[in-house]
């Protein structure tokens, strides 16, 4: 439950504390006294739109913080599950902070946090009732969620979204393959003419590299043989040869080396390098006998080179590379082919898919029209006690004709329904759509009834409810306030309301005005008193000018209400 708000420096609100109790609160005033602004707080520790127009004027920073007292072991789960680690303690103190700088900062327990954070928590603690949320009750997809929320039907849900999102998955993987299928039917001409090309070719790394030495070599045949020949003659053959040369120097020192012992070893270096020029020069000649032209392998190398250099051309690579590209052809061209046989493929998953999501969607049907009789039923049984007893309500729940075609459509969401409340306000009328003829007060009243019911199936603790009784006279604000009495048995329930007869069946009641001390105004918020409340309610029935006779009207008042709850 909510224990305690506080909040400083909230527009009118400099500095207003708050303890709540258990059971049924009302807070009153007059309009404009501030009771929006308590709610604004609340909704901001809940993580709620921040503003820098909240911030009182010549203030820093506004503050509001609230405490919880978490004492059921589901409730307590669920929030350490969000907020990733355990709770000390029963107490849960949410606070959110807002500078005039735009910066807003918020914390559980002292530990920051998101806004997104502070809304998952708060969604788990209070559920608040606005002066709008009457008109969310009109929506077909709110009333689909009440009806769902009271059915307990989370599971069958889940079930059909799992089936739908399968069906979903495999319906678009066909329309994909299916759009692709012109492209793949071009992709796979271009890439079966490059694959025939290329194993045509039959590139190998180095091979390029092999054959421009190759050709390079027999484009240069005659001028090997020339300077071999040549070689060979001025090293040996010719006159006065090079070889002829060291010999004639070697024999002439040899006999002189006996005098000169010095030139023994120039006579026999001389004589080994005439031997080495002899070898040389055979070398060269043995060379230049041997080394063939060859035309047409010339021309067969030339001719690989130039298909290499065709191709490089074509796709853009180094010749070493064209290997590489033919081996990423054949896998594309494999790709190309799994998705035409994933296209044929598709046809008994995707029929079996739809099977079993018009299985799931028929199941979700069943259980919402069981669902809606039971809510309906329920729902009505509170109208009697809100003055509409002749009143009915019921629950329409209409399928969507999937058909037989697995490929026309994916279904909503939430469930191939159309869920829609039915009201006759009186007896002899045509039930109508509750959207289209419920007055304020009717509305209000079967917004109540709808809550009272949800409740035995909602864990939230606390329900607040803003001015719920708009449109609802005194006669009628005396079934509310009995209704919400019986609500907050076992709930804790939150009202701002304006009719003393919803606030005189409450066990608390604060007071909120506005007070204007030194050129300043802020607003306050007290706890009654017996007496008080009495004295409250009698202004709230004729004004500050209200008699002893209408302050006896306002104590019968609470006298009656304390023996019917």
């Amino acid at each position: 439950m909510l224990r305690e708000l506080s909040v400083q420096n909230l527009a009118l609100l400099e500095d207003a504390r708050v303890e709540l109790q258990p059971g049924y609160c009302v807070w009153t005033g007059e309009t404009g006294a501030g009771k929006s602004l308590l709610l604004t707080a609340l909704s901001l520790v809940l993580g709620g739109k921040a503003s820098t127009d909240l911030v009182r004027a010549d203030k820093p920073e506004a503050r509001a913080a609230a405490v919880f007292e978490i004492t059921d072991s589901g409730l307590r789960a669920d929030l350490e599950a969000i907020l990733g680690g355990p709770i000390e303690g029963d107490d849960l103190i949410l606070m959110r902070r807002i500078s005039t700088s735009g910066k807003s900062s918020a914390s559980v327990n002292g530990l920051p946090v998101t806004a997104g954070t502070l809304r998952e928590v708060g969604a788990r603690l209070i559920d608040i009732h606005g002066q709008h949320e009457g008109r969310a009750l009109l929506e077909p997809e709110r009333q689909r969620a009440l009806l769902d929320a009271h059915g307990g039907l989370e599971r069958l849900l889940a079930f059909y979204r799992e089936k739908r999102q399968r069906h979903d998955g495999l319906r678009k993987r066909r329309i994909a393959l299916e759009e692709a299928a012109a492209r793949r039917t071009r992709e796979r001409d271009l890439l079966v003419f490059e694959r025939d090309e290329l194993a045509a070719a039959e590139p190998r790394v180095g091979e390029h590299d092999e054959l421009t030495h190759e050709a390079h070599r027999l484009a240069n045949v005659e001028q090997v043989r020339g300077a071999t020949a040549e070689g060979y003659h001025a090293l040996y053959e010719a006159d006065h040869s090079a070889q002829e040369i060291l010999e004639s120097i070697a024999r002439k020192l040899g006999p002189l080396a006996e005098s000169v012992p010095e030139l023994s070893d120039a006579a026999a270096d001389l004589g080994r390098l005439a031997e080495e020029v002899r070898d040389v020069a055979y070398s060269l000649r043995k060379l230049g006998e041997t080394w063939q032209d060859d035309p047409e392998r010339l021309e067969e190398i030339e001719t690989r080179l130039a298909l290499y250099r065709r191709l490089s051309s074509r796709f853009r690579c180094a010749p070493d590379d064209l290997a590489a590209r033919r081996a990423d052809v054949e896998a594309q061209l494999a790709a190309l082919e799994r998705d035409d046989a994933d296209l044929a493929g598709l046809d008994g998953p995707l029929s079996e898919s739809w099977v079993e999501l018009k299985a799931a969607a028929s199941a979700l049907t069943i259980a919402r029209r069981k669902a809606g009789k039971g809510f309906s039923r329920a729902v009505q049984a509170h109208m009697k006690s809100l003055c509409l007893p002749e009143a009915t309500i019921g629950v329409e729940v209409e399928p969507i004709l999937l058909g037989d075609d697995p490929m026309a459509g994916t279904p909503p969401e939430d469930g191939a329904d159309r869920v829609e409340f039915v009201f006759r306000p009186n007896p002899g009328e045509v039930p109508r759509p509750l959207r289209k003829i419920a007055s304020g007060g009717e509305l209000s009243r079967v917004t109540l009834a709808a809550k009272t019911v949800l409740a035995d199936v909602d864990r939230v603790p606390t329900l607040v409810f803003d001015e719920i009784d708009t449109g609802v006279g005194g006669r009628l604000g005396a079934a509310l306030g009995k209704a919400l009495a019986e609500l907050a048995k076992t709930r804790q329930v939150l009202c701002v309301t304006h009719l003393p007869q919803m606030a005189s069946f409450a066990r608390h009641q604060w007071v909120i005005r506005k007070q204007v001390a030194r050129g300043r105004t802020r607003t306050t918020i007290s706890q009654l008193t017996e007496p008080d409340r009495v004295i409250e309610l009698a202004a709230m029935l004729r004004g500050d000018s209200a008699a002893e006779s209408t302050r006896a009207e306002a104590l019968a008042m609470l006298a009656e209400a304390k023996a019917v709850s």
